[in-house]
C-alpha cells in the first residue's frame, strides 16, 4: 500500500496500464501478420486498446516504459491496416 510518500502506489490500478499496453500492442502485432487469415478488425481493436492504454500509462502510471512499448505497437497494429485498405482501394 501507499506510505503516504507522494509517489504512486504499485498497488493502484493505474499500474496496470502499462502491462496491459504491452500485452495488447504484442497480440496487435501477432494479428497484424496474420491478417491475411484472420482479417483487420482484431489488429484494429487490440492497437487501438493498446495505444488507448499507452497514452493512460505515459501520463499516469508508474511503468512508463512498458507503456512505450505498447504504445509504439499498438500504432503499427492500427496504421497498417489503414494503409493496407489505402493501397488497396486505389
Amino acid at each position: 500500500m501507499a506510505t503516504g510518500t507522494g509517489t504512486t502506489s504499485a498497488d493502484s490500478p493505474a499500474a496496470l496500464y502499462g502491462p496491459v499496453s504491452l500485452g495488447l500492442g504484442i497480440v496487435a502485432l501477432i494479428a497484424v501478420a496474420l491478417s491475411g487469415f484472420i482479417g483487420i478488425a482484431i489488429p484494429l481493436l487490440a492497437g487501438s486498446l493498446a495505444v488507448t492504454f499507452g497514452i493512460l500509462g505515459l501520463t499516469r502510471g508508474p511503468h512508463r516504459g512498458r507503456s512505450v512499448i505498447g504504445l509504439a505497437t499498438g500504432s503499427v497494429g492500427v496504421l497498417y491496416p489503414v494503409f493496407a485498405i489505402i493501397a488497396f482501394a486505389s
